[in-house]
């Protein structure tokens, strides 16, 4: 298990020993701790390689049922209730809190944005502020996509109806952004060795097969608005710095979705890192005040 006081051999550091102790990413720490651990398992390091084609084989596979069928299989219910099994029984307690802290943050950064750019005005949007494995059963990971999209939409038609822009806001207003996220005790049996990385490869060709085309599509395009939010939160605080670390880019041009597994990944590390800027950003503005 990976520790991050562990005695260090200057003839051979550990690289991931290097990472979590680095502070060039404005992220949580105790996050950043729980991806380290989970990216050094055992899963990741000899499951990963041969879940991932096998993943990528089955959405091929779940992409050529849905040329002939468009609209079936549809079993969101039965999907969500198949992640949370996996996840309550089969998934690493860091993998499984990174999950769920990942809706907190995405629904906070949102309604930041909103704050700042249409005082007043929220956008009606599915909460996400799940505390338990059993939360996801409720079509959570659907409803967090549409939530992106539903938020776009509604808050360009505010921003249009106001006559609005996105500019720097002199006093920003943070009371979204939490320091804590507070989730109930997670399971850790002896069966709860699966990495995060591991179970989004075998995931992703399940929420392929078990959406509808059009379901599939968005959820996976959506990974690449990264750069919008990123750019609305730029744009509201003026400070860009984050824009650099966002790889999900070009949301008019979309990705193939065979890398939706990796994309997801870096979508969580994102929004981490957006959120943890904000926190920054909060923390200094009430220094100043």
């Amino acid at each position: 298990m990976f520790d991050p006081a562990q005695p260090v051999d200057p003839r051979d550091p550990d690289p991931w020993l290097a990472l979590t102790l680095d502070r060039s990413l404005p992220l949580d720490r105790e996050a950043k701790a729980a991806l380290a651990r989970d990216q050094t398992s055992r899963s990741r390091q000899f499951l990963l390689p041969i879940v991932r084609p096998l993943a990528r084989t089955m959405i091929v596979v779940a992409q050529l049922v849905h040329i002939v069928s468009p609209r079936w299989p549809h079993a969101p219910r039965l999907l969500h209730r198949s992640i949370a099994f996996g996840m309550r029984h089969f998934l690493t307690p860091d993998a499984n809190r990174l999950i769920l802290r990942h809706f907190h943050l995405g629904g906070q950064i949102l309604r930041f944005i909103s704050d700042n750019a249409t005082p007043g005005f929220h956008p009606d949007l599915e909460p996400m502020r799940p505390s338990c494995i059993e939360d996801v059963r409720d079509n959570l990971f659907l409803k967090h996509d549409l939530n992106i999209y539903n938020f776009l939409i509604a808050l360009n038609r505010e921003m249009d109806r106001r006559g609005a822009t996105l500019r720097p806001v002199a006093r920003l207003d943070f009371s979204a952004i939490a320091d804590e996220i507070e989730l109930d005790p997670l399971p850790a049996g002896w069966l709860n060795v699966i990495d995060l990385q591991t179970a989004i490869e075998i995931y992703t060709p399940a929420y392929a097969l078990l959406l509808t085309d059009r379901d599939f599509w968005r959820a996976s395009n959506s990974l690449q608005l990264d750069e919008t939010i990123g750019l609305y939160a730029a744009r509201l605080t003026g400070e860009d710095r984050h824009l650099a670390m966002i790889n999900n880019r070009h949301p008019l041009v979309p990705f193939s979705t065979l890398r939706a597994g990796f994309r997801l990944m870096l979508h969580g590390l994102s929004t981490e890192i957006l959120h943890g800027f904000l926190r920054e950003l909060k923390a200094r503005q009430a220094v100043r005040l």
